[in-house]
């Protein structure tokens, strides 16, 4: 596992902290720790709730894509 830096910058933008983002997806600050710097899979739900919470792609967290912007389908 490698660290994910856009995923670490997504929280440092929003001037938040580790436990602050932590509080938010209702894990420890250890695992949300663990998931910045690629040492535990971060879990679907919890990309989820991060890709929500910063307004962009999973694939833009993780560093796939450098596009912010996530597709949204209208309902």
């Amino acid at each position: 596992n490698t660290e994910i830096p856009l995923f670490a910058n997504a929280v440092k933008m929003r001037l938040l902290t580790q436990a602050d983002v932590a509080k938010i997806l209702n894990c420890t600050q250890v695992s949300y720790s663990y998931y910045e710097l690629g040492r535990r899979d971060i879990p679907t739900e919890i990309l989820i709730a991060l890709a929500d919470f910063y307004d962009c792609s999973i694939d833009y967290l993780l560093g796939r894509t450098n596009v912010k912007q996530m597709n949204k389908e209208s309902s």
